[in-house]
């Protein structure tokens, strides 16, 4: 008989055992488990920057490319080029003693650096991660290295060196468009111009390296690649820029003049004087020159140029300003303010009276409102007393009788004071404010002045305010205000925003975004724009506009000179804008001379001649082809003779 097999059972006791057994271990588990997690959450980065520390991590910083300016032809304006610093990773060579004289004979047989500079680097810097060897050297001086480090079999040895890529801005055409375009400062921020209003776009994102190197002494590599910023395609044409500037130097270079700072230094018995004239020093041919070239059916701008100008390339360098001892002498705070007036765009900045620029403006409210019809003849005796003033016309014997059209060729203050009556303070005001005046155009580029406090209002505008006002005096405008108002008098009415880019590309190429003209307002009725746009032409064809014009061209414009304040003292800013062809606008040119280097300044040829030199090489350029065979007599102008505005007996 086969025996039973014994059978084994848990006594009570045992099963008490194991399960306080197993709560332990599985405590245990939930404890390290814990503990884990508790590392990885909260102490996980410091842990891992020890591991990687340990086994030579590096993390280096991939730049992105600045996105380019280019004009509206693609012509590189402004542009990024790479160029590399060489950096030693102390710690890393350090560590690794066999690399230590390869790495040495490599970067003193690629470079020129002494065996002395990097090992000095190596015991006085230990523990450095970051030292700079060389820096900004061009792809060519570093290819070989670069192929030396990226071949294993020839690099095995070399340790702790790699190039540090970075961009530095350049500008090809150094001072062309120089207050358009702006410059940049560390860190790719914009200093003024596109730089600075279009820097959000322009700049791109960092990307990033990461690499160690493991226990069989492999780099171990992991890319996040830079995204480059995005380029711009402005309304600027660099051949059209070009001209202006050279026009505007020309001018500047002809009536520039000599200063002279004279020191006594010896009287002789008959009393002459001998002095010292070594202080000499040139003056500009005026306080300032400026021009906008703009195309009247879109509001882009194909030119804004001034003079002084400045080296986008060197920004910061003053010695064509003042002199070394000048620079000097100058506290920080008179360093960075000098810097400042130099960068300043004058066409958007500076406001001043327009003259006799606004009488259009003033006729056209007239018209568009039906307070005068057009067809009016008025009396100019020289004069119009008005608020306790005497207020003078430019010929101070009068014009006699004139029309409408009459007062705007002849420039006649007084026919435009007796239109201004007519047209009365709150038609006035309203209509400056239609046509942008003591308002922000809001051009795509940034210090814009503001002029709502330099023009009146319906509650403060007197007679007197009224009648000056009406012939373009005693109210401020900037020149980009002006020319864009302008523009709307000659192309029906339309009131474009005037802008500087026209298309966004993405680092491909792509098109980003497209920037297309913005029509904001209607200013004038078609209707009105035509009997103005005649005047205009005839301003040109037989008024004080003709130095303006360009033989075989039909062309409009209007002149401007106004006394700056104080009155008396002789200064003037003269001034010309002008357009062609007469009867369908392609382009608006605006000339503004700010105190000329001449001793009547009163003088609106040297405007108008300014425009002609440079709408003689537009038009051709722009393939404006001329329209007539025939030539302008240019010998009437706008002059002054003494001030208009004086107190009445």
């Amino acid at each position: 008989m086969a025996k039973k097999k014994q059978e084994y059972r848990l006594t009570k006791s045992m099963r008490k055992k194991l399960v306080v057994l197993l709560g332990i271990i599985v405590t245990a588990l939930l404890v390290l488990i814990g503990r884990l997690f508790y590392i990885h959450f909260v102490s996980g980065d410091r842990y891992e920057k020890i591991v990687l520390d340990q086994q030579g991590y590096s993390s280096v910083t991939i730049p992105y490319k600045r996105g380019e300016i280019l004009d509206r032809n693609l012509t590189i304006l402004a542009t990024s080029t790479d160029v590399y610093n060489v950096i030693l990773d102390c710690k890393v060579l350090n560590s690794m003693e066999k690399c230590i004289e390869p790495t040495i004979q490599a970067l003193t047989e690629h470079f020129e650096l002494s065996e002395e500079v990097i090992r000095k680097n190596l015991k006085d810097r230990p523990n450095s991660q970051y030292c700079v060897l060389l820096k900004k050297l061009s792809y060519e001086d570093v290819k070989e290295f670069e192929a030396l480090l990226e071949d294993k079999n020839k690099g095995i040895n070399v340790a702790g060196v790699w190039l540090e890529k970075e961009y530095i801005r350049t500008y090809p055409n150094d001072m062309l468009a120089a207050h358009v375009i702006g410059f940049i400062t560390s860190g790719n921020e914009g200093i003024n111009g596109l730089e600075q209003y279009y820097n959000d776009y322009l700049n791109g994102t960092n990307g990033r390296k990461y690499g160690y190197l493991n226990a069989d002494s492999d780099y171990e590599i992991t890319v996040k690649a830079a995204i480059n910023g995005q380029t711009l395609v402005s309304t600027i044409d660099a051949n059209i820029q070009r001209i202006v500037e050279e026009k505007i130097m020309a001018f500047n270079l002809q009536y520039a003049g000599i200063k002279l700072s004279t020191v006594v230094t010896e009287v002789t018995e008959d009393g002459e004087v001998i002095e010292n004239t070594d202080n000499a020093e040139m003056s500009f041919g005026s306080e300032g020159t400026a021009v906008i070239v703009m195309n009247p059916n879109t509001g882009e701008i194909l030119a804004m140029a001034q003079y002084p100008s400045y080296d986008l390339n060197n920004p910061r360098d003053l010695s064509a300003y003042f002199t070394a001892e000048e620079l000097a002498a100058m506290t920080d705070e008179e360093l960075f303010n000098a810097m400042n007036e130099v960068w300043k765009n004058f066409c958007i900045t500076n406001t001043f009276e327009p003259g006799s620029t606004a009488k259009p403006f003033t006729v056209a409210a007239g018209i568009d409102s039906g307070k005068i019809l057009g067809n009016e003849t008025y009396l100019c005796d020289g004069l119009e007393y008005i608020g306790g003033f005497n207020i003078h016309c430019v010929v101070r014997d009068g014009h006699g009788m004139e029309t409408v059209a009459d007062g705007i060729i002849d420039s006649c203050n007084d026919v435009l004071m007796q239109i201004g009556a007519e047209i009365g303070v709150e038609t006035f005001v309203r209509y400056q404010a239609i046509f942008g005046f003591g308002r922000k155009t809001n051009i795509d580029i940034y210090g814009e002045a503001r002029t709502d406090t330099l023009i009146y209002n319906a509650s403060n505008m007197d007679p007197a305010s009224l009648a000056t006002n009406a012939f373009g005096q005693n109210f401020n405008v900037t020149m980009v205000q002006l020319a864009t108002g302008y523009c709307s008098l000659i192309n029906g009415g339309n009131y474009y925003q005037p802008h500087l880019v026209k298309q966004i590309l993405n680092d491909d190429g792509t098109v980003a975004k497209n920037i297309d003209p913005i029509l904001v307002k209607q200013t004038i009725s078609k209707e009105t724009g035509e009997y103005v746009r005649d005047y205009l032409n005839r301003v040109v064809s037989e008024g004080t506009g003709g130095s303006a014009c360009v033989d075989g061209y039909t062309m409009g414009g209007k002149t401007g000179t106004a006394e700056k304040l104080p009155r008396g003292n002789k200064k003037y800013l003269v001034s010309f804008i002008g357009h062609a062809p007469a009867d369908n606008p392609e382009v608006v040119v605006y000339v503004v001379i700010d105190e000329p280097n001449v001793p009547n300044q009163a003088q609106s040829s040297l405007a108008t001649r300014l425009a002609k030199e440079i709408f003689s090489e537009l038009l051709p350029y722009m393939n404006i082809f001329p329209e007539t065979g025939e030539e302008v007599d240019g010998s009437t102008e706008e002059n002054y003779e003494g001030g208009i505005f004086e107190e009445g007996n």
